[in-house]
């Protein structure tokens, strides 16, 4: 049995009855590595000592009925988020010689967990727009997509079978979607971001992404949870997220329609309407929603409290330093530094009107959908895309999920974008799962199809 051809679901019931080995799992995981890393690069460094002795102890314990979640499962960590004893690079060279003392909140609780913490995924610089080295597993002349570049192409490529990356604008769902494979983006301070390298206090998330739905709801069972140490963790009781994955009625979605099909490429126009045509032929209700009028704000107001607050984030640095920035994320911070507090605080009125006018268009459907992306990913390395359409989610804390629904004429995935309300991950969750089974998307990366 391949452990690399096995959803998490799986490798951990088969880890836990005996049936695969931990050691082993790591091993494959570890040579396709091998094989693929220097063309992908997905990897900033990989701890195969460290997660051998955690395989070998699990292994050694030999418990058919470990309660543990995710035993045996090899995650990677993108690198904005501290590992004990592994540096936290952040791309930058500002970082060289850091390494991290503690763990982040969300790495001890994987460790819980049983899982394997596998190594550190390659993040563009300071979680921001410069290109990272990583290729896009598809197609090595495209874009991954960032800024959890490393986190979405090692998965894609089947070099683990989950890793960990952090969304600012689009930075979960877009490289997900590029990559053809699931991600989620939580509920603003669903996950505790304490151990994480800021880019922006009010927009950054940290989500799963996997291979399928099934997994980011089992990694969100245990990334999920109030943490003191972190000012904006909530409270909001936890949930099983696992809950709605076997849901057989068909949900009730609604498709929002402007600004999503006016900013699309024909290929994922096509793409998307193809995707809602099998949805509403397998049974699901689909409705239009109109969108509230602040969301003709939402990019340029998204866009201003980002760049205001990675600013507050790095003045210093950057005044000491600002050769050593990236020219985009030098763009971002001058942006910043030359904005005054009244445009600030006004974007942040608007980030709160538009999440009250949210709450409100969902109506009585399960969730929102849009395309994930704007195009298939580009074939141009010097961008990671646009986060057109994911950052109004980033900007309102909504719950945002990306699978795969088809290939494009270029042969790249396109992927379906479903929004779900605050703190509503089961009925999200339950809804995506049922449309991956419509979708039934079993394409892999040529690379790894040999």
């Amino acid at each position: 049995m391949s452990a690399l051809s096995l959803s998490i679901v799986e490798l951990t019931a088969a880890v836990r009855r005996g049936e695969l080995r931990a050691v082993d799992v790591l091993d494959e995981c570890l040579a396709r590595i091998d094989e693929l890393d220097h063309v992908i690069r997905a990897w900033v460094c990989i701890d195969a000592d460290g997660a051998h002795r955690a395989a070998e102890a699990i292994d050694a314990r030999a418990e058919r009925d470990d309660p543990r979640p995710l035993l045996g499962v090899p995650i990677g960590v993108k690198d904005i988020i501290d590992v004990a004893g592994l540096p936290t690079l952040a791309g930058s060279p500002l970082r060289r010689g850091h390494v991290a003392e503690r763990d982040a909140t969300i790495v001890a609780r994987l460790r819980a967990a049983g899982a394997i913490i596998l190594g550190k995924t390659v993040t563009t610089e300071w979680a921001c727009f410069d290109p990272p080295p990583t290729r896009n597993p598809w197609s090595r002349s495209h874009t991954p997509g960032g800024s959890s570049s490393g986190s979405a192409a090692a998965v894609a490529a089947r070099m683990c079978p989950a890793a960990i990356g952090t969304q600012t604008g689009g930075s979960i769902v877009r490289p997900a979607a590029y990559c053809g494979v699931a991600g989620l983006k939580p509920t603003f301070g669903r996950v505790s971001r304490s151990g994480v390298l800021p880019v922006s206090e009010n927009l950054d998330h940290v989500g799963p992404i996997s291979k399928s739905v099934a997994g980011l709801a089992l990694l969100l069972n245990v990334l999920a949870g109030y943490d003191e140490t972190d000012p904006h963790s909530s409270d909001e009781e936890t949930a099983d997220y696992t809950s709605d994955m076997s849901r057989k009625d068909p949900p009730r979605i609604g498709v929002i329609e402007e600004f999503f099909a006016e900013n699309s490429s024909e290929e994922i126009a096509e793409a998307t309407t193809a995707a809602i045509g099998q949805l509403r032929a397998a049974g699901a209700q689909v409705v239009n929603i109109v969108l509230p009028e602040s969301f003709a704000e939402v990019i340029e107001m998204h866009a201003r409290v980002m760049a205001a607050e990675i600013s507050d984030v790095h003045k210093q640095a950057f005044a000491e330093h600002p050769e050593a920035f990236g020219q985009s994320v030098r763009s971002l911070i001058e942006t910043g530094l030359a904005m005054t507090q009244d445009e600030y605080r006004q974007a942040l009125d608007r980030r709160e009107q538009f999440a009250d006018e949210m709450a409100d268009a969902f109506g009585d459907v399960d969730a929102l959908v849009t395309p994930s992306t704007d195009t298939t990913a580009p074939d141009d390395l010097a961008t990671t895309g646009r986060p057109l359409f994911q950052s109004p989610w980033s900007f309102a804390g909504l719950p945002a999920a990306t699978i795969p629904c088809g290939l494009g004429e270029s042969g790249l995935p396109a992927g379906l974008q479903l929004i779900g309300r605050e703190f509503d991950e089961p009925r999200l969750l339950g809804a995506a799962a049922w449309c991956e089974r419509v979708f039934d998307f079993h394409a892999k990366p040529p690379l790894v199809d040999g």
